[in-house]
């Protein structure tokens, strides 16, 4: 039955004046967002003024980390990007970590009924209200289904998504102004970084992207043959762009020694599996997985690896990618001239580089690269301390003779050296580079090329 069209008028002008409401209370949010912004700024300007003389790096971090999500999420993209950013600063936002309080699961049951819709317990069983972790985009718990089956929920913080768009409008803004005043900046496309950043956090903000990821994944491993190795599945009828629901995986942190060797009694083998399944993807898959610290390797119960956390990724060209095998296989042949011709190939110079001198430099790094304590890197933050030294080592050599490297260099680098410090710290008796169990370029050889 047609409804008549003054019954369908009136429908879209509630529509439009619902949107209009909705649009005036977002820009609301976001004028007091910028209040709020501007106050944590100027307080902590005044503590500097007024005499609190810390280092002008260290003051910017603790104020990024008062301003929550946004901000703490933009230090880590300093700290992990020496390419980009002062030395100083890499190393003073190597601090800034995502762990924030845990909201009350009064609102995490708000998020799930809004975006679910009905009750909680229409959708599931059980949730246990206390956290498995908590970050500053989103929070975690375990739940089961009415089937029986064990998920983990995460959930997005309420509001974030709202408070990302607005700091990233006003960082923009700031930077376009910045960039205006002191032309000599746009260079270093300032507003050209914030904008990639914005993209790939909104990009983590969308959770149906996220269980796309997961898939495309579990879809690639199929493909390969791949049985050894598992991510989580989304349950599509329980994931919205803010609710994200997949199974759980029972294992430990790969870097639990203990619980590696109750699992399998060949825990090369298991890193082994792992590295070959990253460097697999690298040109198998749409991604690659972009955040390989410590706890996003497991190793489950039955002695598969398990992937996950994939709201990071990172993707690849193959001309990049034979660049970046090039150096990775010279680091483990210790020739330091194919290493500088490769740093050369990959990176971006407008000038000539002299490769002899360039390969002396690296000669220092090569040799701490195989001497580091393995006792300390089970540990994840002074793991992450380790790589992200070594990487602005190594980025400080390459500028030094006029190299700049695109951040895609940093970020493969950064996970190929979480797996060799796993290797020094689990599996010192592995040679990565010349065990015939490990394939690092293999995939290059499967994709076909224009001429081919």
């Amino acid at each position: 039955m047609t409804q008549p069209s003054s019954v369908t008028g009136a429908r879209a002008d509630l529509l439009r004046e619902r949107s209009g409401l909705a649009l005036a209370r977002n820009t609301a949010r976001g004028a007091l967002r910028i209040i709020e912004t501007l106050g944590v700024v100027g307080r902590q300007g005044l503590g500097w003024a007024l005499g609190d003389r810390d280092a002008l790096p260290e003051r910017l971090r603790a104020t990024f980390e008062s301003l929550g999500a946004t901000y703490i999420k933009l230090g880590q993209f300093i700290a992990s990007s020496p390419s980009l950013f002062p030395e100083e600063y890499v190393e003073a936002f190597q601090k800034c970590l995502d762990r924030t309080p845990p909201l009350s699961f009064h609102y995490i049951r708000g998020v799930v009924e809004e975006e679910l819709g009905g009750g909680l317990e229409q959708h599931f069983e059980w949730v246990d209200p206390r956290p498995l972790a908590s970050a500053s985009i989103a929070q975690v718990h375990a739940a089961r289904l009415h089937n029986g089956a064990e998920v983990v929920i995460k959930v997005q913080r309420p509001g974030v998504r709202n408070v990302l768009l607005t700091d990233f409008n006003f960082l923009y803004f700031s930077a376009r102004v910045i960039e205006s005043l002191a032309p000599g900046l746009s260079r270093s496309a300032l507003s050209g970084v914030i904008e990639e950043l914005q993209a790939g956090m909104m990009e983590e903000c969308d959770f149906l992207q996220e269980a796309r990821n997961l898939e495309q994944f579990n879809d690639f491993l199929a493909r390969t043959g791949n049985r050894a190795v598992v991510a989580p599945r989304p349950i599509r009828s329980h994931t919205t762009t803010r609710v994200l629901t997949m199974e759980r995986l029972h294992g430990m942190p790969i870097t639990d020694l203990g619980a590696l060797r109750e699992y399998t009694d060949d825990p090369a083998g298991v890193l082994i599996t792992a590295l070959n399944t990253w460097f697999s993807s690298l040109m198998l898959c749409d991604f690659f997985h972009a955040d390989l610290h410590a706890g996003n390797l497991m190793v489950l119960e039955d002695g598969r690896v398990g992937f996950i956390d994939f709201g990071m990724v990172g993707r690849i060209r193959r001309e990049a990618w034979e660049g970046m095998s090039s150096f990775l296989e010279a680091i483990g042949n210790g020739d330091v001239q194919t290493m500088a011709r490769s740093m050369v190939m990959v990176g971006m110079t407008r000038e000539e580089v002299d490769v002899d001198a360039l390969a002396r430099d690296i000669t220092a790094l090569q040799e701490r690269l195989t001497r580091v304590d393995p006792s300390s890197l089970v540990q994840a933050d002074r793991n992450d301390r380790e790589v992200n030294r070594l990487l602005m080592d190594l980025v400080r050599i390459g500028e030094d003779h006029g190299i700049r490297f695109p951040r895609e260099f940093a970020l493969l680098l950064k996970q190929f050296l979480y797996f060799d410090r796993y290797v020094q710290a689990l599996a010192p008796e592995l040679d990565l580079f010349n065990d015939q169990r490990v394939d690092m370029f293999g995939a290059l050889e499967q994709i076909p090329t224009e001429d081919s």
